[in-house]
C-alpha cells in the first residue's frame, strides 16, 4: 500500500514519525522533567543544558513538547480509532440493510449535524472540565457523523452493483461480500477521511487548550502553551513560537497523508 502513495503522502507520512520518534525517544535521549520549575532560569534562550530553552517558570521546553505530542497523539488514536469503528460499522449497517436501520441512524447523524462540532466538544469539556475522556468523547462523537455519512453513501452505491448482485446469486455471505467488494473500495477513502480526522482532531483539542477550556496546567497540552506563553511573545518569540510551529506540522503531516492514493 504504501508503493501506491504520491510523494506528498510519504513526505506527510516521514514527518509524522519523525515527530512521533522525537516524542516518545525524548525520555531516552533527553531525560528531562517537563514539570520542573527553575525559576532562575525563566525564559532562557536554547543552551547546551536546555535545548529548546524554557517558558515562564523555567521549565523545560523540549520536555514540554514532546509530552504535548504525545499526549495529542494518544486523543487521535483514541478519538479517530472509535470514530473510525463505529462509522464504519453504522455506515455499512445503514447502507446495506437500508429501511429502518438506515433511517434510525440517519436521523442520530442529523441531530449531531444540527450542533456546530466545536460547540458540542464544548459541552463536554464544561461537563468534566480539565478531564482526558471529556475531551476523547466530544471530538469521537463529532467526527463520527463525518465516517458515517460517506460510507454510509458509498455502501449503497456499491449494495446496488452487479458484482454484489452476482455475489448474493451464488450464495455468498456478508462476510465475503465485505472482504471482496466493499472493504477494497472503502479502505482508500477511510483512510483518507481518518487523516483529515486526526489534523481536527490535534485543530481541535489546541483550540480548546488556547481558550482555556480544554485540560488544565502544568498538564503540556500544545494550544494550554499557547495560551501560556503569549503574554510574553515580545520578551521571548522563540519560546512561543515552538508550540504553534508543532501543531502547525503536526496537522500538515496528517493533511499530506490524506492525499489521494494513486
Amino acid at each position: 500500500m504504501f508503493k501506491s502513495w504520491s510523494v506528498a503522502q510519504k513526505c506527510g507520512a516521514f514527518l509524522l514519525c519523525f515527530l512521533l520518534a522525537f516524542a516518545y525517544l525524548q525520555p531516552y535521549f533527553y531525560p528531562m522533567d517537563e514539570a520542573f520549575q527553575n525559576l532562575n532560569k525563566i525564559l532562557q534562550k536554547p543552551t547546551a543544558l536546555y535545548w529548546f530553552g524554557t517558558d515562564h517558570f523555567g521549565r523545560d521546553m523540549l520536555s514540554r513538547l514532546a509530552s504535548a505530542i504525545r499526549l495529542s497523539f494518544s486523543l487521535i488514536l483514541l478519538s479517530v480509532g472509535c470514530s473510525l469503528l463505529f462509522g464504519l460499522l453504522f455506515g455499512i449497517l445503514a447502507g446495506y440493510l437500508g429501511g429502518w436501520t438506515d433511517r434510525i441512524l440517519t436521523f442520530c447523524s442529523d441531530i449531531i449535524m444540527a450542533l456546530p462540532g466545536l460547540l458540542l466538544i464544548l459541552l463536554f469539556a464544561a461537563i468534566a472540565p480539565g478531564t482526558f475522556w471529556a475531551l476523547y468523547l466530544g471530538i469521537s462523537l463529532v467526527m463520527w457523523v463525518e465516517f458515517f455519512r460517506i460510507v454510509r453513501a458509498l455502501t449503497q452505491t456499491i449494495a446496488g452493483s452487479a458484482e454484489i448482485q452476482s455475489s448474493r446469486l451464488m450464495g455468498m455471505g456478508f462476510w465475503y461480500c465485505f472482504k471482496r467488494h466493499f472493504f477494497p473500495k472503502l479502505a482508500p477513502v477511510v483512510m483518507t477521511l481518518s487523516a483529515f480526522a486526526a489534523g481536527n482532531a490535534v485543530l481541535a483539542l489546541a483550540t480548546l487548550g488556547f481558550v482555556n477550556v480544554g485540560l488544565r496546567p502544568p498538564t503540556p497540552e500544545l494550544g494550554l502553551m499557547m495560551t501560556e506563553l503569549f503574554p510574553y511573545y515580545y520578551e521571548a518569540p522563540w519560546i512561543f513560537l515552538q508550540p504553534v510551529l508543532v501543531v502547525f506540522l503536526l496537522v500538515l503531516s496528517f493533511q499530506l497523508m490524506s492525499g489521494r492514493v494513486k
